[in-house]
């Protein structure tokens, strides 16, 4: 049944985490710090919804569209999408989804 019958979200994410590694060096990198992309990140978006991220430059908003698309692939959470597991898809799938 889809999701506009039964009142389920069309999207859900789930305490999304992106994490960044700082390296330093230049032939042997070494993982100097962590930068916190997004952290924690959960909504729910149903149909005939509009969702709009604001803030300030450099806050993640486009991290989060990335990270939801697999274009960067998460740190932690979850997200689904008529109720499959996005961040379980293969290749093929988010392409469809995509």
């Amino acid at each position: 049944m889809p999701s506009s019958q039964t009142g389920e979200p069309l999207l859900r994410v789930e305490g999304l985490v992106k994490y960044f590694p700082i390296l330093q060096g230049i032939l042997f990198k070494k993982q100097v710090g962590t930068l916190k992309a997004v952290d924690g990140v959960t909504f729910d978006l149903h149909p005939r919804e509009t969702l709009g991220l604001v803030g300030e430059s450099g806050c993640g908003k486009s991290t989060v569209a990335k990270t939801i698309l697999r274009l960067d692939e998460p740190t932690e959470g979850k997200a689904y999408f008529e109720g499959r597991d996005i961040f379980a898809m293969n290749k093929k799938e988010l392409r469809s989804l995509r």
